[in-house]
């Protein structure tokens, strides 16, 4: 049995990842820059480490990663975050005796890269939001004015190294040439790095999340968000499963075949009344990937299994319908919703009847689960004003 090291263990995906495992015995151990972190404070973490900040120290992370490795002879490195991702494959000769499942840097970049995906699925008839790519800031060649608006603007990269320390590039929204032009000067991400310009897509976010074992695609899933943070679109903090609808399928494996993609992604849609969009690919595990395994798709086991040489099972069906509720999320979720004056009295009074009466028979809580509460309890109190503390 091979021992598993689950990184960035401040994520919920990393939380989904270690109780996923430890509940099958396997050796599980968690690390994170902090003193402490969610995952960590799972009853299935056997052993928790801290390392430098990948962001601030990312030569002292890579060295305290390798020499955790080596010492408590890691067979496989999991991270969490694009950032930890990309620096450990960039170094993967430092961790000789462990397996990273991903495909190669060049491929992770590629499919990370913003402006190179949405290349790449214009190539392939995969519909994209129409884009304009600025490769070089200083002579963008734009007239702004003629962009219809409201536009996003995303970065290339979401990390970006400046002076030896990497920095999130976010990305913004405009919703006119003022507001675009202040946000090119300002933001020096836009300053000095490729970007693109995006026309904005309203409509319901869905993922299809899938598995890949060397160009080979082994199982998808899927999921709709119901309601995110903020509640205008961000990260997902009500979803649901759904079937995979088959023409996401179809865009998401001519993506993923083109790039011979191993291991795991989500392909991130925009769906409208007319047709989906895509929006980007994660490289790595999401953050509702508990969804998936509650529903029967077990992503972290089926990648172990992967990473140790076996077939995994296969997974025929899985259950639709299943409700996953990130419950601190979703308190902040009606509070923006509460406080926004864009929204109708009776939106609100929507939203409260929603939030207070969730659908108990097929809704689970992401992180608070009976039988270890640890990860909640920590959650709660890093919620709380210090204060309260």
């Amino acid at each position: 049995m091979k021992s598993v090291l689950v990184l960035d263990a401040n994520q919920r995906s990393a939380l989904a990842v270690t109780r996923s495992l430890g509940k099958r015995n396997i050796h599980t151990y968690t690390a994170e820059e902090q003193s402490i972190a969610l995952a960590g404070k799972s009853r299935y973490s056997e052993k928790y480490f801290s390392y430098p900040s990948p962001r601030l120290d990312p030569a002292g992370f890579v060295n305290t990663v390798a020499n955790l490795a080596s010492q408590h002879k890691i067979d496989i490195l999991l991270p969490m975050t694009e950032l930890t991702s990309m620096l450990l494959l960039e170094n993967k000769s430092a961790f000789p005796g462990s397996i990273l499942p991903f495909a190669d840097s060049s491929t992770v970049d590629s499919i990370s890269d913003k402006s190179s995906l949405m290349r790449l699925a214009e190539s392939l008839d995969v519909p994209t939001p129409k884009t304009w790519y600025v490769e070089n800031p200083a002579s963008p060649g734009l007239d702004l004015a003629e962009i219809p608006y409201p536009v996003v603007i995303k970065p290339g990269k979401s990390w970006l190294q400046i002076e030896g320390q990497w920095h999130r590039a976010a990305v913004r929204f405009a919703s006119n040439p003022t507001e675009l032009q202040t946000i090119l000067d300002l933001d020096i991400a836009f300053r000095n790095h490729p970007f693109m310009i995006q026309e904005h897509v309203s409509g319901q976010g869905q993922g299809v999340f899938t598995l890949y074992d060397n160009g080979e695609p082994l199982v998808f899933f899927a999921h709709r968000r119901l309601r995110e943070k903020p509640p205008s679109g961000g990260v997902s903090v009500l979803s649901e499963s759904i079937p995979v609808a088959p023409e996401l399928a179809l865009y998401s494996r001519n993506l993923l075949d083109s790039a011979g993609w191993h291991g795991v992604a989500m392909v991130e849609f925009k769906v409208t009344p007319d047709k989906p969009y895509l929006m980007e690919i994660n490289t790595r595990f999401w953050g509702s990937l508990q969804l998936a395994v509650d529903s029967g798709v077990d992503f972290p086991y089926l990648l172990y299994q992967l990473s140790c040489g076996v077939h995994p099972d296969p997974v025929k069906a899985y259950q639709t319908g299943k409700r996953l509720r990130w419950l601190l999320g979703d308190v902040d979720n009606l509070y923006l919703t509460l406080r926004d004056k864009r929204y109708s009295f009776t939106h609100k009074v929507r939203s409260v009847a929603d939030f207070a009466t969730p659908s108990v028979f097929r809704t689970r809580h992401e992180v608070n689960r009976i039988g270890d509460m640890g990860p909640f309890w920590h959650e709660l109190r890093n919620y709380i004003p210090a204060p309260w503390h």
